[in-house]
């Protein structure tokens, strides 16, 4: 009788997991050197990125070429503070992990409403920081984490912009149109205009969803503020109707944007809603 031979299949190795990109952001810079040597240390974070207030950690977490998957984030800081930013990351499409850091005892209870994933005291204590950073990894594993495609379209982005020392918040669905200021890009709403360090490229890619789109190499406009397009002698411009007791504006329309604009309008190929 021929000898039996039992095959042993063969399983794939698992994939290599990804190391945890973070950011770690206080005002005291002992204390932000403390977080940012003791995160280097705990498994499996690779990379850490730092910030010493909301504004800078604004930037970094939207100009990051690799995905943040966490915010170490002290609660007192000058300007907006910790539970402010928290809010504001809140509205991403794809928000990073929250962890509050603090001498304070006394803001848990609205920076778990938040959707904080944990609360540290300091001093920091190793055994209790890896604790939360195993929370990241599983809220980043989790279903819940990665919202769905109607959650992304929905969220309304609100951008940080910093004046005189003071932060202003300005919700995505405030800005009627866009204008181009070399690498920055001016935010016009109803009341006023403000100036961000986002390329206006960046803005059209991020915001094509909403409703905006290029019509010049210099503007991006919200489709819903449009009230029509004319030929001022051999340029065409894209109407934004009035608000209030401001008056309408005139923007010029690229020849090539101009029959996609005008499909746009006219066919109805507008983006959603933002």
């Amino acid at each position: 009788m021929a000898p039996v031979v039992t095959q042993i299949p063969e399983f794939a190795a698992p994939p290599p997991r990804r190391g945890l990109t973070v950011l770690a952001v206080d005002d005291e810079l002992p204390a932000l050197d403390e977080l940012e040597f003791a995160l280097m240390h705990t498994d499996p974070v690779t990379t850490v990125l730092t910030a010493s207030d909301a504004t800078t950690a604004l930037r970094l977490i939207t100009d990051s070429p690799t995905p943040i998957d966490a915010v170490f984030l002290d609660i007192n800081m000058p300007g907006l503070d910790g539970l402010e930013l928290a809010r504001v990351l809140g509205a991403f499409a794809d928000p990073p992990s929250v962890v509050f850091v603090t001498a304070h005892d006394d803001r848990a209870v609205r920076a778990f409403d938040l959707g904080a994933v944990d609360y540290l005291l300091k001093p920091l204590r190793t055994e209790r920081l890896a604790e939360a950073v195993r929370r990241v990894v599983d809220h980043r594993a989790a279903p819940s984490a990665t919202p769905g495609p109607e959650h992304a379209r929905d969220a309304d982005e609100v951008l940080a912009v910093e004046i005189a020392g003071i932060t202003t918040l300005v919700p995505r669905s405030d800005v009627r149109w866009v204008e181009a200021v070399g690498d920055y890009a001016r935010l016009h709403t109803d009341r006023d205009a403000h100036l961000v360090r986002t390329p206006l490229s960046t803005l059209e890619s991020r915001w094509e969803h909403a409703g905006f789109v290029r019509v010049h190499r210099s503007y991006l406009v919200h489709l819903p503020s449009v009230t029509g397009i004319r030929t001022a002698g051999s340029q065409t411009v894209v109407c934004l109707r009035p608000v209030g007791d401001a008056p309408g504006v005139e923007l010029p329309v690229s020849r090539r944007h101009t029959r996609d604009l005008k499909d746009r309008l006219v066919g109805g190929r507008s983006p959603g809603p933002r």
